[in-house]
């Protein structure tokens, strides 16, 4: 079984950038989502193989892909080994040769012959690798023959070993002795080391023995896995070792694989062998068939770390071929020959200056000029820095020496020497970087592709330290235009520093968010992102066949879902000659998104537009989807924000222009081209979909996140109008009701109140609003009692005994004033209560007085007031506040738990008339009738939400009622367990069903209110008050008895057992548990009452503040003008919304812009908040790490 081809260099697809707009190279590393796997459709999350499978599957494909050596001919050596035993000239003694390695005609040479003595053969071990006795988690390990293709060795880590293709490659050298570094050196080099390999994704290679340089890089991964400071994935270390020079690798060989195998490191026993080192997660060991001989691994080392810098690696659009740098410490010879051969292939090498040997002869001479390193100097610094071995250097190989390194400094640009502390540098990582990049210059030259692939690597390395410093300087302008494909990039990779960095640096959001590029976005969502699965639902509900592609349309329909139906689609289904408008000029870049030109993306349609594109709502919608946190607080908080320096509003524009401009030129050019400025609806409407979207996340970390950041939105709403309530009261209520057309014509009370964003409408802002609305013209410093006199004596009006907010009307007296008075939402609202409470008394005195044969006149008025409750409700059905069909008319309407009420108790009035109108059911109508009074009286209890006191209370028995029925269930198990159990054994064959229900139901449930039920324990046994064959239908029937003696028969100890056991458990423990239940409610509710109190208030208000003014039964009169108006007369329907604006758009313009100001006032505030507190104090007084210290450009 081959392993998949793989791509080389020089593909065009490193040519160009995979980016959609900006983005997608033809690869296709993201599929749309029309063409995703069934079963993550299903399930949204990936479906992993159990570890059994995985190691069936490795144990089958390695030893058909993956070869050892063997010495097939044993040919003894001169000399004994070390332990005094005979062995081949291959190191291996002749009991650890195979069978026909051993006989004297497997060959006629006699000559030991590396290429003709040695077979591949199916290697026998490979596995898991565990370090006994040290608590070190599971690595991987192999053996391999030196031969073996890198294209198969990197398909084993890639697709068995389940690394992640890396970012980068880094490949440390140099020593393979132990020797002495510096501690603070040391630090720094382990720090810099782990730092690097974890942000950026890397592939750290080593030799892998417990030993010299790759012990320090051991050591360094140690001290990652120990520390607190790092806690995301894992640093991938690998070992590329010598099998013959391994100690203690018999305890590897497992012919079908070792799961695991367990490896003793014996350091003392090892002689001139090496220990793998327990801290590299990953091994391949290279086999040449010899025991013993060291550097067999090089040249396969060589060729697979070329192999992958020579692989293309695409994340999130960006596509780049795997870098590689060389790190050098110490070393001798070996460690020279090296450095030449990566710098001869173009591989950066960083030198740590410090570490001894090699690396500080090259980094003391890496400055010079090559005319200066002569002969003489080198053999003086061989002379200080190998001591021990100088005098072994002849003539001619300090000549040799000289050479080399003259080579290596001539391309001093593939050199960069760490120093410590050289140019405020604290750790290797910047160090290993800024090679990466200086080498990437040297290649390229200063051109466009050559800044645009150092951008890439940073990007893929998530180094905006690297970027700001290396990249975004003054050599190099950048055009806003250029950095869209990585802004593309960085939004999917979700990399929100590079977001703001290239916000920084001139991207627009409203030039960068295109259709195409938005698309691109929603294609390339998360896999187990929840909108993703939505939308796949959406797109297989098409009927168009083969599967469409996704349009913004799709997008608006789970928008819709998510927002609620109140709200308008966000991007409307388009006509077939629609195209959506794309603002944009074509940027000069030579990128291609899955065959399509990125010029042609951005393009301007010149054909019909259906829609225009809302780039800062659109992407933030798309981070909000995501729970991308740190992403939507960017867009959300600069998305919005000025290209240019914010003023105030001046207060001297009558209009309240911005900065002091007119209202009409703040339309012609004072304020930004894109709409979406609304932050307060924007934060809001972030809070409702990340809610809807909770209910149906199935990973609770998942849910809790979003709910926390559902939270957060509401805080920044809150904020946000504080500041603008706090500024301006009457302004702060327009933006509550101002219709925003960028998120579906709904308002920011509406998206509040359909999030149950309880904390934003008890704002003192909004509650202010509400009462306004209640009070309607009325000023609300009017007392009740003045306004309850003036409903009962309306003449008093005329005296001033109530003030209005209108001066106009304070001044008039007559109609006008009357008009407004019984037009107040407060007004009609007492005026139905006692109107109400009329209906109930006239209700109750004809049930229980004036019930004749024939209707009175008392209950004929209750038949014409019960007329005119009909009608209103049919009004309420048919006359919505906003225009919408008839079923969301009717859905609407049920979706209040008092008009289900209402509607209960109507038909069940309606039931009870007919009932009573015929004579034979005269009874049973009244029976009807009483029942429908209890509904009614019900009603009561939304009539008193809007009272403080009452309010809460109210809710609180709401809630309540929902533990009664959770109760209402553990409470029947016992009761019927414990009736049917006595019933059983006291009675014998009771046929009579009211009877059974009796005895197995209703006593039992009596029990627990303290009436024992007769005849359990025989004290009150007599034969004369109950049936003995259960004849008599007044009677129960005699239990089991003896009637010669007259005593009970059945088990008196048995019935008061259960007895006392049950009352135990319902008395006892059930009831008191119900007390638990309702004493959490209250206390739960308690702590919020207000706020639920305030949130429900809103419904009331709006009831009343749409309710004709006169109270049943005259609301009849204003039913019969509706009815002529409307149904007669043809006349179109007057709507007052209150709770809706619909503002002009100059003084929209200046209301939004004067939010975003004070919106920036409150991240100002907020961030002032955030320096003042005390741990931020103690973390900015400590010592920071030079990368948290950038300067922000201006």
């Amino acid at each position: 079984m081959e392993p998949p081809p793989l791509r080389k260099a020089g593909s065009r697809q490193e040519d160009g950038f995979g980016g959609p707009p900006g983005g997608v190279a033809a690869m296709g590393m993201v599929p749309n989502l029309r063409r995703s796997n069934s079963s993550l459709c299903r399930n949204r999350r990936p479906q992993f193989l159990n570890n059994c499978e995985k190691q069936a599957n490795l144990s089958s494909w390695i030893p058909e892909n993956i070869k050892k050596k063997e010495c097939v001919h044993f040919v003894e050596r001169s000399k004994l080994s070390d332990a005094g035993k005979v062995v081949c000239e291959c190191g291996y003694t002749r009991e650890q040769h195979l069978e026909e390695a051993t006989r004297p005609y497997a060959f006629l040479s006699k000559e030991w012959d590396l290429k003709k003595h040695v077979r591949e053969m199916p290697t026998d071990a490979f596995g898991d690798i565990v370090f006994t006795g040290l608590g070190q988690k599971m690595g991987k390990y192999v053996r391999i023959s030196q031969d073996t293709p890198p294209s198969v060795i990197y398909h084993l880590m890639t697709q068995h070993w389940g690394l992640d293709v890396p970012n980068l490659l880094i490949s440390v050298t140099g020593g393979a002795k132990d020797f002495h570094m510096k501690p603070r050196l040391k630090s720094i080099f382990r720090r810099g080391l782990v730092k690097v390999a974890q942000t950026t994704g890397a592939w750290v290679i080593t030799g892998g023995s417990h030993t010299g340089v790759m012990k320090q890089v051991g050591e360094a991964v140690r001290g990652f896995s120990l520390s607190s400071s790092y806690s995301e994935g894992e640093v991938v270390t690998i070992g590329i070792a010598t099998w013959g020079t391994v100690h203690n690798r018999e305890s590897l060989i497992h012919p079908t694989g070792g799961f695991p195998a367990e490896y003793v490191m014996d350091e003392e026993g090892q002689g001139h062998l090496t220990c793998l080192d327990s801290n590299h997660s990953h091994f391949i060991l290279v086999d040449d068939g010899t025991h013993g001989r060291y550097g067999v691994e090089i040249p396969l080392r060589a060729r697979l770390e070329k192999f992958i810098s020579e692989q293309t690696k695409e994340r999130g659009g960006v596509a780049i071929k795997i870098p590689i740098a060389c790190v050098v410490l110490e070393g001798g010879p070996g460690t020279l020959q090296t450095i030449y051969n990566a710098v001869t292939h173009g591989t950066p090498c960083v030198i740590v200056e410090g570490s001894g040997r090699v690396a500080d002869v090259i980094a003391q001479v890496a400055s010079l000029p090559v005319s200066e390193i002569t002969i003489g100097l080198t053999r003086q610094k061989l002379g200080s820095l190998f001591p021990e071995m100088f005098e072994t250097f002849t003539e001619s190989r300090i000549v040799e020496w000289t050479k080399k390194i003259q080579d290596i400094v001539r391309r001093r640009q593939l050199l960069t020497i760490f120093r410590e502390g050289k140019d405020g540098q604290q750790d290797v990582d910047v160090a290993i970087l800024q090679a990466l990049l200086k080498a990437s210059r040297s290649h390229d030259g200063f051109g466009h592709e050559n800044w645009d692939h150092q951008l890439k690597l940073a990007v893929a390395w998530n180094r905006v330290d690297i970027a700001r410093s290396e990249i975004f300087t003054d050599e190099r302008p950048w055009k806003p235009s250029e950095l869209h494909p990585m802004m593309t990039a960085a939004l999917i990779a979700n990399k929100p520093e590079f977001v703001k960095l290239f916000l920084e640096n001139g991207v627009q959001l409203t030039e960068f968010g295109t259709c195409d590029t938005l698309l691109y976005l929603y294609e390339n969502l998360e896999p187990c992102c929840l909108f993703r699965y939505k939308l796949q639902k959406v797109l297989a509900e098409e009927p168009e066949r083969p599967a469409p592609r996704l349009r913004m349309h799709h997008v608006a329909q789970v928008l819709r879902e998510l927002l609620g139906d109140f709200s308008q689609p966000l991007y409307p289904r388009p006509r077939s000659s629609d195209q959506p408008r794309l603002l944009l000029p074509a940027p000069n870049l030579k990128l291609h998104v899955q065959g399509v030109s990125l010029r042609s993306l951005y393009k301007r349609s010149p054909r019909h537009v259906a829609f225009t594109m809302d780039p800062v709502r659109d992407l933030l919608i798309w981070a909000i989807v995501q729970n991308r946190r740190e992403l939507a607080e960017i867009i959300w908080a600069q998305g919005w924000r000025f290209q240019t320096a914010v003023k105030e509003p001046s207060p001297h524009c009558p209009r309240r222009g911005y900065g002091g401009l007119p209202c009409s030129s703040v339309a012609r050019g004072g304020l930004p081209s894109h709409k979406s400025q609304d932050c307060i609806a924007a934060a809001l409407a972030c809070s409702k979909i990340l809610k809807q979207l909770s209910r149906e996340e199935e990973d609770t970390d998942s849910l809790e996140e979003m709910l926390a950041l559902a939270d957060e939105y509401e805080q920044r709403a809150i904020g946000v109008f504080t500041e603008c309530h706090r500024k301006d009261e009457e302004r702060a209520q327009k933006l509550l009701v101002r219709v925003s057309e960028a998120w579906g014509k709904t308002t920011c009370l509406q998206l509040a109140l359909e999030a149950k964003d309880m904390k934003f409408v008890s704002h003192g802002g909004v509650q202010a609003f509400l009462t306004k609305v209640w009070w309607g013209q009325l000023s609300v410093d009017n007392g009740l009692w003045r306004v309850v006199l003036c409903m009962l004596a309306f003449p008093l009006l005329a005296t001033g005994l109530v003030s209005f907010r209108e001066r106009r009307l304070q001044a008039v007296r007559g109609l006008a004033r009357v008009r407004a008075f019984f037009s107040a939402p407060v007004v009609i609202f007492h005026l139905n209560t006692l109107s109400y409470f009329a209906f109930l008394c006239l209700f109750a005195y004809v049930l229980m007085v004036d019930f004749q044969p024939s209707p009175s006149g008392c209950e004929c008025l209750i038949y014409l007031w019960l007329f005119s409750l009909v009608c209103e409700e049919l009004r309420q059905l048919f006359c919505p506040p906003d225009e919408c069909g008839l079923v969301k008319m009717v859905l609407l309407y049920l979706s209040d738990f008092w008009n289900k009420l209402d509607i209960a108790a109507i038909l069940l009035f309606i039931v009870g008339l007919t009932c009573r109108l015929i004579p034979a059911l005269l009874y049973p109508g009244r029976v009807i009738l009483s029942l429908d009074f209890i509904m009614f009286c019900l009603r009561l209890m939304h009539i008193f939400t809007i009272s403080k006191t009452l309010g809460p209370k109210i809710i609180i028995v709401k809630r309540m009622m929902k533990d009664v029925f959770f109760f209402l269930f553990l409470l029947a198990v016992w009761v019927v367990s414990f009736g049917v159990a006595k019933q059983a054994i006291l009675i014998h064959n009771e046929r009579r069903v009211e009877w059974i229900f009796r005895g197995a139901v209703y006593q039992s449930y009596l029990t627990i209110f303290g009436q024992i039920p007769a005849y359990v324990d025989g004290v009150n046994f007599n034969l004369d008050q109950c049936s003995p064959n259960g004849t008599d239908p007044y009677k129960p029937k005699c239990p089991e008895s003896d009637s010669a003696r007259q005593e009970p028969a059945f088990p008196e100890w048995l019935t008061v057992l259960l007895l006392c056991l049950y009352l135990l458990f319902t008395n006892i423990l059930l009831l008191n548990l119900l007390i638990a239940m309702f004493n959490y409610t209250f206390q739960q509710v308690q702590e919020r009452t207000d706020q639920i109190w305030k949130f429900q208030r809103h419904g009331l208000i709006e009831e009343y503040e749409g309710r004709p003014p006169a109270p049943p039964p005259f609301i009849l009169l204003n039913h019969l003008h509706l009815f002529l108006q409307r149904v007669v007369l043809k006349n179109p329907a007057e709507r007052r919304k209150p709770f809706k604006s619909k503002l002009e758009k100059n003084e929209e313009a200046a209301l939004l812009s004067w939010e975003i100001y004070l919106k920036e006032n409150y991240l100002q505030d907020q961030q002032f908040q955030q320096k003042q507190r005390p741990e931020q104090k103690i973390q900015d007084t400590r010592w920071t790490p030079w990368w948290t210290c950038w300067k922000w450009r201006v």
